[in-house]
């Protein structure tokens, strides 16, 4: 049961202003602060937008008129206002109050949401919906509901709060007890298929675990772990990437970045791997011990957190593909792995040290055209080939030019063309081979 006051030392994070002038245009329907907004209030915390920085606050608003087992329609352009959901008909109405309070505003489509900004602060305006999942993994299907199964549908119990808007005064709405584990710090589950239909909360899980301090509870565990055990999902590790549900896929690529971006990653990929959840992953990563030294060397190296953590996958190019990495980062990890091949192939030439080939030579190879530098980086963060011929390229012979140019060299006679280009080079590989390895 939900307590029927907010503590009384909490001040919502919402201008009383924008308050009152929402609880008027919901016009009688109930209207509620949920989600991370409602957690971080209640541990004294501002919640922010991951990427802007800005105070965000989410919205719903109940219609009980739509409570009908009908699909939400796309957008408030779509059907005739009367039949638009009630987050758009209380933007429409908070835009005809104050035209000019509103940075912007933008329609999400079949979720029935708006997004608007007001002094400053983001509210996501949502008409309240009900969900389910037609398979493990897919992306729900979403419906009309009432407030209490809007907080069902959530990943845990801390996230499922929420504080309706009244004129009398807020209230706390708390049918999953959410409040009892924050007090005690705990990540709990909503329900038995939870991991199941969308594997992602695990991630959100590991990054609330890493920002707060939370240990997942332990009926919770038990779930991960047999769920985990089961792979209930049709997709398995080695079939077609393209074919893998989106809570496999793109979804879990964008938790990923957040996670990677915007937490404490360290901390947060460790809670994943003690869960066993880096296997959503790659099974390899599961049981990888060098993730963290690979990833701290890669972004000293600049390169991305993401290339240091697909690194370490049994099958890195195909694990890029179905998270659909950036081409630039896909394009990194299969230089990378040209370069590992041919250092491999070439140790028994040049030994664990590098010793058995000059720095020229060394250039040569590493300035091969179809290598790039940060290929050369990713192989230091992962351990490859002799590190110290490796690492001096990269800190200094890279830099080194011939110690003439070719301008200088035509002053002196010499003929722009083929042979030019050929002395240019020679020149430089002298330079090189006067340095110590």
């Amino acid at each position: 049961m939900g307590r029927p006051e907010l503590p009384h030392d909490l001040t919502l994070p919402i201008p009383e202003p924008i308050h009152l002038a929402l609880v008027e245009a919901a016009g009688g329907l109930r209207l509620a602060l949920v989600g991370g907004a409602v957690r971080d209030l209640l541990l004294h915390r501002v919640h922010r937008d991951p990427w802007r920085g800005l105070p965000d606050l989410d919205l719903v608003v109940e219609d009980p008129a739509r409570w009908a087992p009908a699909t939400l329609p796309g957008g408030a352009d779509a059907v005739e206002a009367s039949q638009a959901p009630a987050a758009h008909r209380l933007a429409a109405s908070l835009e005809a109050r104050d035209p000019g309070a509103l940075g912007f505003c933008r329609l999400h489509g079949a979720y029935g949401t708006v997004e608007l900004e007001l002094h400053g602060i983001l509210l996501d305006l949502a008409t309240a919906r009900r969900e389910s999942y037609p398979e493990p993994g897919a992306n729900p299907l979403v419906r009309a509901g009432a407030l209490e199964d809007d907080l069902a549908r959530r990943d845990f119990s801390i996230n499922a709060m929420a504080v309706l808007l009244e004129a009398g005064g807020p209230r706390l709405l708390d049918p999953h007890g959410g409040l009892a584990d924050l007090e005690q710090r705990r990540l709990r589950l909503l329900h038995p298929r939870s991991v199941a239909d969308d594997p992602t909360r695990l991630l959100r899980g590991a990054r609330y675990g890493a920002r707060l301090g939370f240990t997942l509870e332990a009926t919770s565990l038990e779930q991960v772990s047999a769920t985990l055990a089961a792979w209930p999902w049709r997709w398995r590790h080695g079939d077609p990437p393209p074919q893998a549900p989106p809570a496999l896929a793109t979804r879990l690529r964008m938790e990923l970045e957040l996670l990677l971006e915007r937490e404490p990653w360290p901390r947060a990929l460790a809670l994943l791997q003690q869960w066993g959840a880096l296997v959503l992953l790659d099974p390899a990563l599961q049981v990888d011990r060098r993730w963290r030294q690979r990833m701290r060397r890669a972004e000293r190296l600049g390169l991305p957190t993401m290339v240091g953590l697909v690194a370490g996958a049994s099958e890195p190019l195909a694990l890029a593909e179905r998270l659909q990495l950036p081409h630039r980062q896909h394009k990194l990890l299969a230089q990378w792995l040209r370069l590992r091949q041919r250092l491999l192939d070439l140790e028994p030439q040049v030994g664990a040290n590098g010793r058995g080939w000059t720095p020229s030579r060394w250039a040569a190879l590493l300035e091969d055209h179809g290598l790039g530098a940060e290929a050369v980086a990713l192989a230091l963060a992962c351990g490859d080939g002799p590190r110290r011929a490796l690492l001096r390229w990269w800190l200094r012979w890279r830099q080194l030019r011939a110690p003439q140019t070719a301008a200088e060299l035509v002053a002196a006679g010499m003929h722009p063309g083929p042979a030019l280009g050929e002395r240019l080079r020679q020149l430089r590989a002298d330079r090189l081979d006067r340095e110590r390895l």
